[in-house]
């Protein structure tokens, strides 16, 4: 019986074959070398091409209709990741196109175009030709929680309402600064310190700086998201821009039924900073409610700029054209930035629609209609209203159309005490865009 064991035994271990030996993995691929990072980074090309046509109230001075023909071409190279860094540059081109029947100037300022004092007569349209590096930039990324970059960048903050690019136009507006943004959690905070505003005027109204720019987020749940924000702003060669604006924001998005529900209120409140301007406190007041359904999106707000009939509430970073109308009335000699002396009321009301339309080259459709009632925050008077009207589609992935027009009528007769309205002034707008 042992030796009939043995011999199955013995058969059993011939028969079992040998464990393969586990493959070799392959050893983990180098780190690119800084000057792989760099050949395997990426194009950054963009081709806007635009017409705007302006129809102005006419005046002794201003005697003609203003138009430009322009075409901004961005070309630049951001290269790949190396050990947490990437560098990016880019250069910005501006070209009219044809005649310059328009006036380039800060708005409402008494200084001749710097276009040439001929150009006077025409409305202001500010997209100067210029040539000038737009973005020279570093970020290191060290880990998800941190991101520093430093040089010659694109900030946009929230929605643009205190600090953006003013996309708009053609000449973007850049910083040069630092910038740390972090991330822990539902936790979000960005800090920029700013040594120079690029504005969109070219070189020459440009703004030294010695500014400090604060937004931290906390997100506790899709419903909730709160800010506190600070933006102390000190130009050398701008001291009347010069403030410092401290507020709080919450907003917030729900779904009722079928709609989805967003919202936002916001309080902000500006004073002088640095003994740049005789003291003054002024205050921002702002909300909206919007529903969505299907392709459809109703939106009302409201927004509240104090004025003390000297001064009035004022917002020189920020992407300015998005709010208060696209016709751009309200602008002060302060560098061009919206506000208004009285103050500045604005109840409106929007519908977007994004129609299911699709064909081949034509896509992607977007249609804004917009509604604006001015009045004067200081005095109560009415200032005026605004129709702005959009539509904008894909041709194809990369190239893009939009249509825009804005219509400004000024208030006829305003009581005494009360600062007159901007003139009335019609405005169309026709857009080609590339981006690669």
């Amino acid at each position: 019986m042992a030796t009939e064991t043995s011999v199955n035994e013995s058969i059993a271990a011939v028969a079992e074959p040998e464990p393969e030996p586990a493959p070799e993995l392959p050893p983990p691929a180098p780190p690119p070398t800084l000057s792989e990072a760099i050949a395997g980074g990426k194009l950054l090309l963009e081709v806007r091409g635009r017409y705007e046509g302006v129809d102005q109230k006419k005046t002794a001075v201003l005697t003609r209709n203003g138009e430009a023909f322009t075409v901004r071409t961005r070309l630049g190279w951001e290269t790949a990741d190396w050990r947490g860094l990437k560098g990016l540059i880019e250069f910005e081109d501006v070209r009219q196109i044809g005649p310059e029947h328009y006036a380039v100037n800060v708005p409402g300022a008494l200084t001749p175009p710097l276009n040439g004092a001929d150009k006077a007569r025409y409305p202001i349209i500010n997209d100067p030709d210029v040539t000038e590096l737009n973005r020279l930039q570093l970020t290191w990324t060290p880990s998800t929680a941190l991101a520093v970059t430093a040089g010659r960048q694109r900030i946009l903050i929230d929605d643009q309402r205190f600090v953006g690019n003013v996309g708009w136009r053609q000449d973007e507006q850049t910083f040069d600064a630092a910038r740390a943004d972090l991330a822990f959690g539902r936790f979000k905070a960005t800090y920029a310190y700013v040594t120079h505003v690029n504005r969109v005027l070219g070189e020459m109204k440009d703004w030294d700086s010695d500014s400090h720019l604060l937004n931290a987020t906390w997100s506790p749940a899709e419903a909730l998201r709160l800010q506190g924000f600070v933006y102390a702003l000190d130009f050398q060669n701008s001291a009347a821009n010069s403030s410092i604006t401290k507020g709080l924001k919450a907003s917030g998005k729900t779904w009722v039924g079928l709609f989805q529900v967003a919202y936002n209120a916001t309080y902000a409140v500006q004073s002088d900073y640095r003994g740049n301007t005789p003291a003054y406190d002024l205050d921002y007041w702002g909300a909206d409610a919007a529903g969505t359904f299907d392709i459809y999106t109703a939106k009302v707000s409201w927004e509240s700029l104090e004025g003390n009939g000297t001064r009035g509430f004022t917002t020189p970073l920020a992407t300015t054209h998005a709010f208060q109308g696209w016709s751009d009335a309200f602008v002060q000699p302060l560098g061009g930035n919206k506000g208004f002396v009285d103050g500045i009321e604005d109840l409106n009301f929007s519908l977007n629609v994004k129609p299911r339309f699709r064909a081949a080259y034509f896509f992607n459709a977007d249609i804004l209609v917009r509604y604006h009632d001015f009045d004067a925050q200081r005095t109560g008077a009415d200032l005026g209203r605004e129709w702005d009207i959009q539509a904008q589609a894909a041709i194809t992935p990369k190239l893009s159309v939009a249509v825009k027009y804005a219509d400004f009528e000024r208030e006829a007769f305003v009581p005494p005490g009360s600062a007159a309205p901007p003139p009335s002034r019609t405005k169309v707008w026709f857009t080609l865009e590339y981006k690669l």
